[in-house]
């Protein structure tokens, strides 16, 4: 019989309070920025932080992984070690890594995993990081089931993929466009998000094609329906983005998957178990809609080549688009009547197009049955579609304790007469086993049966992490009240103790030296930025490097400063392979103020080259 695979849902978290709501509504696993090289400059967090995250999701047997994900320079790796060092005393898990002098330095054995920046989408690249000593490999986004599944075939470590949230237009780690206009490094976490600018879209012919579009603004990555579907390809960590959003978005997305996840475990439990112990219950229904969101897409996940005119992008606007409730029936002033089903609320945010195009937003002052009346006059024609962008009942139920994990428990109770002594065995639901005894000489013959009594007492857990289960107690004999609650709170802590104790620290896997690099020359997009990273590739059959681009600060016309499956000539229905495509002249360029960019299509391999336009 195959041995059940363990599912890993994998939050983000920005800092050490979002981390454990994380966990606390569902996590396996959480992921989440040191005090340096974290690839979110704005989610650092103090290693102390981060060990108090840690030591909180080991009570639920959850792993916290750190982001160590940045390029590093030379002048950086003493930080670097001394950094991974405090992360493996802080009792991380794991580092989540990018650079491959990390493989090199003079670092404690901790665990590492492949981050997506390390852009894996061929079996060849995957089987190479799993030689050289890495755990766990997360899987570019843009991939297919069948791609997902090849991976799978060629290696043994676990694959991570993502799930949910936003989604980069580049193939992750190969963006160049921030540090080639902002001299921001996207691969140093401080991405100048070029791809959610507006621009204009002109051809060959000097015609603008469009005006003001966000062109390379995807939308927000949902794969909820082909969470099966990704488990039979051979995905087992399930992530979500957003290491910078708010704690009110992790609670609410976790949740939602946590309960398709139990779902799924619950109909196959002979296939699939839960990475990490315990059960969450919610004071709200999660909804995905109703966080962050700039409508969803499952990317390429079913089609390598998705259908002339699939929506992969979110043009409009690249803010939240929330949850659509119906059109403006009538407005008159203030006062404004939606056609909707959706109940709205005082305090809620709504928000609209307006006739320039614009994504406009208004605050609800007061709201009944679809009768609105608005904070301020807006210029809203009937007719209009109207989206609610801030649900204020709902944010009121994340905003307060909105979650309870608890770990189920199993308790007997035991008494030796001859010995004098009451004995209690307390076993969790992982099978973690300690028993406690005191001395209490001879006990009474209870008048009447105890059971109700005794099982009372040993379920009084307070506000501990656990939830009495089941009992075997002593129904014959009476036992001071005082004597049971004592001897509950100490075996309760024991086992506490017994969890941390026991918890198994992860070790690096051993590199090969003989494993082969797939290709025996690296671009400047391959990100190799210091000396050790250098002498790693060469080790491993690699025989010319192009330095990174936040090295050399070379950007010419030859160099890609975005490779990307997105096209956008498909996406407007201009593919080179219709005859509408084929009328439109090249090069395409992009422009946003002075900044020029030249779109190149192979669509041999269906890609998308973006580099500085001459």
């Amino acid at each position: 019989m195959n041995k059940r695979v363990k599912i890993e849902l994998l939050a983000p978290a920005r800092d050490a309070a979002t981390a454990m709501e994380a966990i606390r509504h569902g996590a396996d696993a959480v992921y989440m920025g040191a005090s340096d090289f974290g690839a979110r400059a704005a989610a650092s967090n103090d290693v102390a932080d981060v060990a108090r995250v840690a030591e909180f999701a080991h009570q639920y047997n959850a792993r916290v992984y750190a982001t160590v994900n940045t390029l590093l320079y030379n002048d950086e790796l003493r930080r670097a070690e001394r950094l991974v060092a405090d992360l493996w005393q802080a009792g991380v898990d794991a580092l989540i890594v990018q650079d491959m002098a990390l493989l090199r330095l003079d670092v404690p054995p901790i665990e590492l995993h492949a981050s997506t920046q390390c852009d894996i989408r061929t079996p060849e690249k995957a089987r190479f990081l799993e030689q050289v000593g890495f755990s766990q490999l997360v899987l570019a986004r843009e991939l297919t089931l069948d791609e997902i599944a090849a991976i799978r075939a060629a290696v043994k470590v676990p694959i991570e993929a993502f799930v949910h949230g936003a989604l980069c237009v580049c193939y992750s780690g190969r963006c160049g466009l921030s540090q080639a206009v902002k001299g921001r490094s996207a691969n140093r976490g401080e991405c100048a998000q070029m791809c959610r600018l507006s621009f204009d879209l002109v051809d060959g012919n000097g015609r603008v094609l469009e005006r003001g579009k966000h062109l390379l603004s995807l939308r927000d990555l949902n794969q909820t329906r082909n969470l099966e579907a990704m488990l039979e390809a051979g995905v087992s960590s399930f992530k979500i983005e957003g290491r910078l959003k708010e704690p009110g978005y992790v609670k609410n997305v976790v949740a939602h998957y946590r309960r398709a996840f139990d779902r799924i475990i619950a109909d196959h439990s002979d296939r699939y178990s839960r990475a990490s112990a315990g059960t969450s219950t919610f004071t709200f229904t999660p909804d995905p809609v109703k966080s962050f969101n700039r409508s969803f897409t499952t990317y390429f996940l079913t089609n390598r080549q998705p259908a002339n005119g699939s929506t992969m992008a979110s043009t409009a606007t690249p803010k939240s688009l929330g949850e659509p409730i119906g059109k403006a029936k009538s407005v008159r002033g203030l006062d404004v009547t939606v056609d909707t089903g959706t109940a709205l609320a005082n305090g809620d945010g709504l928000s609209y197009f307006d006739s320039d195009g614009q994504f406009q937003g208004v605050r609800v002052n007061q709201a009944a049955e679809g009768r609105v009346v608005l904070r301020e006059r807006v210029a809203l024609p009937a007719g209009t579609m109207m989206y609610r962008t801030f649900d204020k009942r709902f944010t009121d139920l994340l905003s307060a304790d909105s979650a309870r994990r608890v770990i189920a428990l199993d308790a007997r109770l035991r008494y030796l007469p001859e010995q004098g002594r009451l004995l209690i065995d307390l076993t969790d639901e992982r099978g973690c086993r300690v028993t406690h005894g005191v001395d209490i000489g001879p006990l009474d013959k209870a008048e009447k049966p105890q059971t109700g009594r005794q099982t009372d007492l040993l379920g009084r857990l307070g506000d501990t992490i656990y939830v009495l289960r089941e009992a075997e107690v002593l129904p014959e004999w009476f036992i001071p009240a005082s004597v049971l609650a004592r001897l509950r709170r100490e075996v309760v802590e024991m086992l506490s103790q017994l969890r941390l104790t026991t918890w198994p620290v992860s070790r690096r896997r051993a590199e090969d030296p003989s494993a082969r690099y797939p290709s025996p020359r690296l671009e400047a997009a391959d990100n190799v930025a210091n000396e050790v990273a250098g002498r790693f590739y060469h080790d491993h059959g690699v025989i010319e490097i192009a330095p990174a681009l936040e090295v050399s600060r070379r950007v010419t016309p030859e160099v890609p400063l975005m490779t990307t499956r997105y096209c956008l000539r498909r996406e407007l229905g201009l593919c080179l392979r219709t005859p509408r495509g084929k009328a439109v002249p090249a090069p395409l360029t992009l422009l946003h103020g002075p900044d020029r960019f030249r779109l190149d299509f192979d669509c041999r391999r269906c890609e998308m080259r973006l580099t500085k336009a001459e």
